[in-house]
């Protein structure tokens, strides 16, 4: 039958993809003035679908800062 172990880098490349994974969302929510550990959250399973919406509906502290020194 199938052998269930699993590969010994199994692991490593789970880390692996996760990082290519969060990597580019703790910089998107750094640059949009949220707490960049908000990218660790896209790795849990309904949230990361809350958290896309969130940041592609709301408006951004950066823009807010921005807009109170152009007045």
């Amino acid at each position: 039958m199938h052998d269930t172990t699993m590969w010994p880098l199994g692991p490593l490349t789970m880390l692996l993809f996760a990082a290519l994974i969060i990597l580019p969302f703790c910089l998107i929510f750094k640059k949009a003035g949220y707490s960049q550990w908000l990218g660790l959250l896209m790795i849990v399973p309904l949230v990361n679908l809350i958290l896309l919406y969130f940041l592609a509906l709301s408006t951004w502290p950066r823009d807010k800062a921005e807009d109170s020194l152009g007045d």
